[in-house]
């Protein structure tokens, strides 16, 4: 697990069993607060949000103080994000790793004890699949692979993504 300076500059919150569906009730209301006009049945199904799979992990990025770097350290959570699915899908369960508007709710963040260091890096769903996951459009690799020579232009992939992601125009800074 890519740890810098061995931080663990993460933490999780289990849902599992019943506390899936209490959980959905805080889902339910965190909605209704950001859409006043929201229909009922979009309300129910956001209660029911987390009992799609028999487990539900969050992975929160917590930013430490020591010598990595902030941009280090949120890396590490999202690489621990991956080897939960990883070592899921080795036991042979399906896995869904998904942030949507839940991971950037404050009503959301403030149930699962957030402070300004924290972070939702997404929630793991795990279980078994019932069906085979529809493949997304990916990128051509050479579009996105470059060999470095003096003279290489390089091919960063922009034609790719959305615009206005919401990252910052400049690198994250030391924490120290």
């Amino acid at each position: 697990m890519p740890d810098h300076n061995k931080l663990s500059p993460w933490w999780f919150v289990v849902f599992e069993g019943e506390a899936r569906a209490k959980f959905g009730e805080v889902l339910k209301r965190a909605y209704a607060l950001e859409d006043k006009e929201a229909a009922t049945a979009k309300l129910d199904l956001e209660a029911e949000r987390f009992t799609r799979a028999p487990v539900v992990i969050a992975v929160i990025s917590r930013i430490k103080e020591g010598k990595a770097p902030q941009w280090e350290q949120v890396l590490s959570a999202g690489a621990v994000a991956y080897n939960l699915c990883l070592a899921a899908n080795a036991l042979g369960f399906g896995t869904n790793w998904v942030t949507e508007w839940t991971a950037y709710n404050t009503e959301v963040q403030r149930e699962l004890g957030l402070d300004d260091r924290d972070h939702i890096a997404g929630f793991i769903y795990i279980g078994t699949e019932t069906e085979k996951q529809e493949e997304r459009e990916r990128p051509a690799l050479a579009d996105v692979v470059n060999y470095w020579s003096p003279d290489y232009t390089p091919q960063k992939g922009d034609k790719y993504g959305k615009a206005g992601l919401g990252i910052p125009k400049t690198g994250f800074k030391s924490v120290s």
